[in-house]
């Protein structure tokens, strides 16, 4: 869901419930439509810097979401691997951006880290990226916004996705709704998930268990999201990121398959 406006405006007729072959029918009067919110701290918007870095104040154009996940260095920042290329240098990000403001700052990447499989092949099931941030003020992003603990999906949960759509005017947007799976895909089915959400992140209460992404990057229509599945590999990148070290260089996404 990066780029162009992929998604187009259909409407999922049916979902792969667990690993089975049950299916669930969806109609448009069963799905919910997301909704508008500011008060999403510890998630923000990805972008390229402008001239004297302005481009958040501006309310220019973002690229994809992000959110802060919870760390023992206090620095770190969950995306999906499809919306970073090379080392980060160029990205930025804004929690709790709205209206054009950046409420709490605007914060450089210092360093990527991606699984080993999204850096040899861009395997979509590794579409997952973490993000090292500088200090900013002094201070670290996660004792400045908070953060969220890393998780593991549960089938069944209630699941609330958020992020900022492409064209939504700078807010983000919120939706909750049972996760279910699609081949090994965390899936959810809402109204309004369009270009711009890759990276936001999924909660399961406190925890975050999920980004926007994975199969067809995300999702081929605004109704039907996906993640990478989260576990044993997500917990091992959260920790090599937390030790620092060289940054990965994150190959360019291709094509989503849509």
């Amino acid at each position: 869901m990066q780029g162009i406006l992929r998604r187009t405006l259909v409407v999922a007729a049916s979902a792969v419930i667990a690993t089975g072959t049950v299916t669930a029918a969806s109609t448009a009067d069963s799905i919910p439509t997301a909704h508008n919110t500011t008060t999403l701290n510890s998630v923000g918007a990805l972008f390229f810097p402008s001239v004297f870095g302005l481009l958040p104040a501006l309310g220019g154009p973002h690229f994809c979401s992000a959110s802060v996940v919870h760390s023992t260095t206090r620095d770190l920042v969950l995306t999906a691997a499809h919306c970073v290329y090379g080392t980060g240098f160029t990205i930025e990000f804004a929690p709790g951006f709205h209206d054009g403001k950046s409420p709490f700052g605007v914060w450089a990447v210092r360093r990527v880290y991606v699984p080993p499989a999204w850096k040899a092949s861009q395997d979509p099931k590794s579409d997952v990226a973490i993000l090292q941030m500088a200090t900013h003020g002094g201070r670290h992003i996660e004792d400045v916004v908070g953060a969220h603990p890393l998780g593991v999906p549960t089938v069944g949960a209630q699941v609330t996705v958020d992020g900022y759509p492409a064209g939504s005017g700078g807010e983000a947007i919120t939706c909750t709704n049972t996760l279910y799976d699609t081949d090994g895909y965390s899936s959810f089915n809402c109204h309004g998930y369009v270009d711009g959400v890759s990276g936001g992140p999924w909660y399961v209460g406190a925890r975050v268990v999920g980004v926007t992404g994975g199969l067809h990057q995300g999702g081929c229509t605004e109704a039907t999201s996906y993640s990478a599945p989260f576990g044993a590999g997500t917990a091992a990148l959260l920790q090599r990121a937390e030790a620092g070290g060289s940054s990965d260089f994150a190959p360019a996404a291709g094509s989503d398959g849509c």
